[in-house]
């Protein structure tokens, strides 16, 4: 695939220009991001600190709705001229980014131009990697890591019947676990999902040691074929499908919009992001835990790692952008990688800190064991041995192919068919969004 341009009509790329001395008034540096709630509010927390401890630049956070809404306005606006200084692209953005040459500036490119240090070895090597070019140079500059673990409310565990200091950890233990909460009427949602394809596709994929796509899951070459309709997805699915005929499971939508029944305490176990916990903390009124994600024991006897999901922030070009407004994305994102705004940020939201000295303060602190049950992503993401299949997924077109996937699965919970044959379907689709991107 060539390196190309998202900007199809473009007149022409902005470039970025020499490096100037700052203007006398504070430079503005507008960054688009996807955080909603709890989460955005650390965002403007975060930011109003970088505001604060200098006088040359005023990063203005603007929420631009959930990751897809945000790529996509990004996007639009770039074409238009008007793209923000920084976009906070998720991680399935992440192929789109790379190829999209004069519309982005990749951090090394950034620290180089502007003078600006961004240590790229201060950065834990799995999550570096994953935004990383292939010379192994820094493209988007990791921001809000997290991983899907499963949330249970325990008080819904406990009222089932449910052994709280012994969480199931198998996939037939949490079938039994829902089912025992239906019984027992301890939560109107036995069992629910957000991000349907990200945590029982991907995650599962990577957990299982199990090939999502051919060429190492997309990171060989822009021409790797899908294998969601291998039988690991189908049994899967299936039995997710089996879940929800039976009552023990509900889907409830795409992202992350699930995310409020379980906030709300109406489900009894939920699969979602590690960065839920500070939601969680802010407005639960239930006790709950986060565990490890579900393993299947006829798949593999001893799960490995689950990757890396979240965000990372991309530098943008636009015609006539400055050298003071260049320099200001870059020292906000050298503010973000100090260890106490990495470590104060994984603390206040549950994402991972992206930086080894991010997570030695974390240790040091002892805010891991003031907190237990914070460290499981941290420790699922960690598990060995990490292969192909678990090193991440990086596929031209992602996001269209998590449509794809979604409403597969969406299509067989409204006519009844079986997984095996949605997922073929769904296979070919996406094969084609592939082929598509790497022709461009």
């Amino acid at each position: 695939m060539k390196r190309r341009t998202i900007l199809s009509t473009a007149a022409a790329a902005a470039t970025l220009p020499a490096m100037a001395r700052a203007a006398d008034s504070p430079v503005t540096i507008s960054f688009w991001h996807a955080m909603p709630g709890q989460l955005g509010e650390e965002v403007n927390a975060l930011t109003d600190s970088f505001n604060k401890s200098q006088s040359d630049y005023v990063v203005q956070p603007v929420y631009k709705g959930v990751y897809a809404d945000t790529l996509t306005a990004t996007i639009a606006a770039w074409r238009a001229g008007t793209a923000p200084h920084i976009a906070q692209v998720f991680d399935v953005g992440t192929a789109t980014m790379m190829s999209a040459a004069s519309a982005v500036v990749d951090v090394a490119q950034l620290s180089a131009k502007t003078g600006v240090a961004i240590d790229p070895n201060s950065y834990v090597p799995s999550i570096r990697g994953y935004y990383a070019r292939n010379d192994g140079k820094m493209g988007g500059l990791p921001f809000n890591s997290s991983t899907v673990v499963m949330w249970l409310n325990l008080d819904a565990f406990e009222h089932a019947g449910l052994d709280t200091a012994k969480l199931p950890t198998t996939w037939p233990e949490v079938i039994a676990a829902a089912r025992a909460i239906k019984e027992k009427n301890s939560a109107p949602v036995p069992m629910m999902t957000a991000w349907p394809t990200w945590a029982h596709f991907e995650e599962f994929a990577a957990i299982h040691n199990v090939e999502f796509a051919s060429l190492n899951n997309g990171f060989g070459g822009p021409n790797a074929k899908l294998n969601i309709s291998a039988a690991p997805f189908v049994s899967n699915l299936q039995r997710l499908l089996d879940a929800e005929k039976e009552g023990i499971f509900k889907y409830l939508g795409r992202d992350n919009k699930p995310s409020s029944t379980f906030f709300s305490g109406q489900a009894g176990i939920g699969f979602d992001s590690s960065g839920i916990l500070g939601q969680l903390r802010k407005s639960a009124t239930f006790r709950y835990a986060a565990a490890y994600l579900p393993y299947d024991p006829k798949i593999i006897a001893k799960p490995i790692n689950s990757i890396i999901g979240g965000a990372s922030l991309w530098a943008m070009t636009a015609p006539n952008r400055s050298a003071a407004e260049y320099k200001g994305i870059a020292k906000y994102f050298a503010f973000l990688g100090l260890p106490e705004n990495d470590a104060g940020f994984s603390q206040s939201t549950g994402y991972v800190p992206v930086t080894h000295a991010g997570y030695q303060q974390d240790v040091s602190s002892g805010y891991y064991d003031k907190n237990p049950g914070a460290d499981v992503a941290i420790k699922q993401l960690a598990r060995q041995p990490t292969t192909n299949y678990s090193r991440g997924i990086r596929l031209g077109g992602m996001p269209q192919i998590r449509i794809i996937i979604e409403a597969a699965w969406e299509g067989a919970i409204a006519s009844g068919a079986s997984a095996a044959s949605v997922l073929a379907d769904a296979q070919t689709r996406g094969d084609a969004v592939i082929k598509s991107f790497a022709k461009t």
